[in-house]
Order: C-alpha cells, then sequence, then structure tokens
C-alpha cells in the first residue's frame, strides 16, 4: 500500500527554504554562477601570505621546445628558468601543471587553477579582454615560415593557394584573421598544439606550405630543420608576457617589481643569451652537418661523455658540445700542431690528465673533461655563474695565461674583467703589438677563444635543440 504524505503550507515554505539553501551551497561548491572562482577554490588569494609561509607557486603552461620540455628525465625550458627564478626569488617552490592547448590554458588561469600561466604568450588587444598580464618580458615578431624549396611569399596578397595551418586559438590565428579582412582569398586551417614547433615540422616534412611562428621560435627550429626559411614578418614587436589569476592579492605588485629588476640586473638579459643569443648567425652548411653528425657519430660517444660529466661540475652535452667543436666528433682527428683526438688533447696535457691513448675515444673525453674542471677551479673566484665556464673553455683553447692577460687589459680599458662578454671584446686586440707588448704572456690570437667558445655555446644550444624533439 503506498503511503502519501501532504504538507501543510507552513512546511512546504520551510521545505522551500532549506532546498534554496540547498542549491545554494552547491553553486558554491561549484564555483557559483561562473564569474570566477569562488573563496577557497583555485590557488590562495593572498600573494604576501604565500611568500611568508614559503608555500608553492603553481605555473600553468604549454609543452615546447623553448616553454617547456623533459630531457634525461628533467624539464626545462626558457619560461621554466624564468618562473624557477621568480618562485626561488620569492622562497617558493614551484609546481608546473601543463595544459593541452592555449584554451584550455586561458581558461584554466581564469579559473585560478594556477598563479600565472607562463608560456610565451603574446599580448594582444584580444587577448586583454579576457586575461590580466603581468610586465613585457621580450619583445618577438611573427614571422610566416617555409620550405626553402618553394616559391617564398614576401607579400600578404601572394598568399592565396598556400597550404598554411596555424596554432588554434594563438595570436597567430587572430593576425591570418587580420590578414584575411583584406585579403579575402587567404585560406588557413587551425590546429592544436602546445606550440608552433609541430607544425614548423609539418613544413619541413612538406605537408604544409607554410606556417607562422614567433621570430625565437622559429631561429630555435632552423638549428633543427635548417630548410626552413622567413620570407616575410607579419607583426612588428609584440611583447610576450605571463598572464596572472585574477583576484590574487600582491601578485601583480611582486611581478613588476621583479620584472623591473630582472632588467636592471641583466637576468633576463642573460636568459635571452642562453637560449636565443647563438642563433643570429645562421650558417646553413653547419647546420646540417651538425644533425647528420648527430645522427651518426655522437650515439656511440654519449656514454663516455655522460660518465666523465658525472664527476665534473658539466652537463654531458656541454662536454659533447666542446668535442663537436674540437673535432666534429671524429676520434681520430689530428691537427698539424699536434693536437689528437676527440678532445684534442696536447702531448702534455694528456699525459698531465693520465690519457695514454689520445686516439682512444673514450680515454681522450675522460681526459678533456678533467682538464677542463682543472681549468675551471683554477679561474679566479670573483667570476661567477655560466662566465666562470667561458673563461675555463677559452683557457682550454688559448692557455690560462693568456685569460689572465685579456682579464688585465679588460680592466685597464674601464671594463669588467670578470665578465665574459667584456673580456671578449679586448681578447683579439692582444694579437696587436701595442696590446701584447705589455701583457705578461705575449702574442695570442685572441680573436680564437672568442670564436672558440661562441661556437661551443652555439652547438651547445643546438644539441639541445634536437635532444628536445
Amino acid at each position: 500500500m503506498a503511503i502519501i504524505l501532504t504538507m501543510t503550507r507552513p512546511y512546504q515554505a520551510l521545505a522551500a527554504s532549506l532546498l534554496c539553501a540547498l542549491l545554494a551551497l552547491v553553486l558554491a561548491a561549484c564555483g557559483g554562477n561562473g564569474a570566477g572562482p569562488a573563496p577557497g577554490r583555485g590557488v590562495p588569494a593572498d600573494f604576501a601570505e604565500l611568500t611568508e609561509t614559503g608555500g608553492e607557486l603553481v605555473v600553468l603552461t604549454l609543452e615546447g621546445p623553448t616553454t617547456y620540455f623533459r630531457m634525461n628525465g628533467e624539464i626545462t625550458g626558457y619560461e621554466v628558468e624564468l618562473a624557477e627564478t621568480f618562485a626561488r626569488d620569492h622562497g617558493l617552490s614551484v609546481r608546473f601543471v601543463v595544459k593541452r592547448d592555449i584554451e584550455a590554458l586561458f581558461e584554466a588561469i581564469n579559473e585560478r587553477e594556477g598563479h600565472i600561466a607562463a608560456a610565451g604568450l603574446t599580448v594582444t588587444e584580444a587577448r586583454r579582454e579576457r586575461l590580466e598580464f603581468g610586465p613585457a618580458y621580450k619583445n618577438v615578431r611573427q614571422q610566416l615560415v617555409c620550405h626553402d624549396d618553394q616559391d617564398e611569399p614576401t607579400r600578404a596578397e601572394e598568399l592565396s593557394g598556400f597550404r598554411i595551418a596555424v596554432v588554434a586559438g594563438s595570436s597567430y590565428a587572430e593576425t591570418m584573421e587580420e590578414l584575411a579582412a583584406d585579403n579575402t582569398r587567404i585560406g588557413w586551417t587551425e590546429r592544436q598544439a602546445g606550440s608552433a614547433m609541430p607544425l614548423l615540422a609539418a613544413v619541413d616534412r612538406g605537408n604544409l606550405d607554410c606556417t607562422v611562428a614567433d621570430s625565437n621560435l622559429v631561429a630555435y627550429a632552423r638549428r633543427v630543420h635548417p630548410e626552413l626559411v622567413a620570407p616575410m614578418n607579419l607583426t612588428e614587436d609584440q611583447p610576450l608576457a605571463w598572464a596572472v589569476a585574477p583576484g590574487v592579492e600582491g601578485l601583480h605588485e611582486a611581478l613588476d617589481a621583479w620584472f623591473a629588476q630582472s632588467h636592471r640586473n641583466g637576468f633576463l638579459q642573460a636568459l635571452d643569451e642562453r637560449w636565443y643569443g647563438h642563433f643570429e648567425e645562421f650558417d646553413y652548411v653547419d647546420v646540417v652537418a651538425f644533425i647528420e653528425r648527430l645522427d651518426e657519430r655522437l650515439p656511440r660517444f654519449r656514454p663516455y661523455f655522460e660518465l666523465a660529466a658525472a664527476d665534473t661540475p658539466f652537463s654531458w652535452t656541454l662536454l659533447a658540445a666542446q668535442a663537436y667543436q674540437e673535432s666534429h666528433w671524429d676520434p681520430d682527428a689530428r691537427s698539424p700542431t699536434g693536437v689528437r683526438g676527440l678532445m684534442m688533447l696536447t702531448l702534455s696535457t694528456a699525459e698531465r690528465v693520465g690519457v695514454e691513448n689520445r686516439l682512444d675515444p673514450r680515454q681522450s673525453v675522460a681526459g678533456g673533461a678533467i682538464y677542463l674542471a682543472d681549468l675551471y677551479e683554477r679561474v679566479p673566484d670573483a667570476v661567477q655563474g655560466e662566465d666562470r665556464l667561458w673563461f675555463a673553455l677559452a683557457a682550454y683553447n688559448v692557455g690560462m695565461g693568456h685569460v689572465y692577460d685579456a682579464r688585465a687589459l679588460a680592466e685597464r680599458r674601464g671594463l669588467d674583467k670578470n665578465s665574459w662578454d667584456d673580456v671578449a671584446e679586448v681578447f683579439p686586440l692582444l694579437s696587436q703589438p701595442e696590446y701584447y707588448r705589455n701583457a705578461r704572456h705575449g702574442y695570442c690570437r685572441g680573436h680564437e677563444p672568442v670564436q672558440y667558445v661562441r661556437k661551443i655555446r652555439e652547438y651547445y644550444a643546438m644539441l639541445h635543440a634536437n635532444l628536445a624533439l
């Protein structure tokens, strides 16, 4: 038998009130009406309190070779280094959360799933309408990128008929829409991706005619795909900045202060130099040869570099880049001056570091690493950071005595003797009589160590670019 309960009007009113209260609680738990995260949801709303307690900075990002990627079990990338330094300077740990695409990234930062979105984001007027941005830290230009085996368009009206694809939801898509407003025959498609790198690879394979990418990524990509060309800029300089979670008190002020200081103290310039500074000059033949030898020669010697690096302050990739500069990874390399082997050791240096056979690649790499580590320790304590490595490499090339002479010359000319950039500026002067006559160690082909260090840094960056694939 069914039992039917009938409520009187007072009890109906009470039930309705309870139902409304319950519904309000459910809506609050789900984020309310969608106008932003409810109190208590997402990252903490007070950045000062976060720094006082030494909490966790949550960074939303996209996967890409210049933003965030894993290599040898560790994460790296331009945005990774930038965010980690900001976090460290504020006494915070950092946790990266990778989103599948740009739209998911934007939704997540507005839902306050992270404090910042760091993914090489171009600041555009359309994006300002839906996102909060921190200070600009770099300028880039959007470039059309094509393969060099086809006719290269140099004007927007020439883009008709080309197979073009860009990253969906990107600033590149906005640019294509602007171009199409004046040139209705331009067509393109949009593809989901964390960066333009997969589309650049598709252009290299011939699956696309062209794509669009930021100038820094184009320079990076050409060290992996040397047949790519950038026949035209599609925009003037545009700023990159982090998107900032709404409603986090004190975060904007912290970002403004930190980026201003990072501009003044040279950190941003140094970071740019480390990631992009070696890509200004493009030598097609050199890049193609490097990529070929990367596959043909490096695998045989990589275990030796990894083993040698374990006992030194250097990464195996740095040792591999140096060896490429020395011998192009040829274990039988010899020079007229008597240096031999993968690391091109002199006979006296080989004896000093315990190498019995300079043409044995394992011994050569181990000996070269020991010698470089010894030079690294002998660099004056006042030289800090990466400058210390560049001085050590220069000493490997021409001897520590000439490095001391170059430092002294830099100081006499009012430059910073502890800065590699300043010392590199004066090093070539040691080949001129008016300078080497007053140098303790005499004449030096001073342009050679400068070129030596520059090429190692370039090969090091190229190695990382190719290993990031």
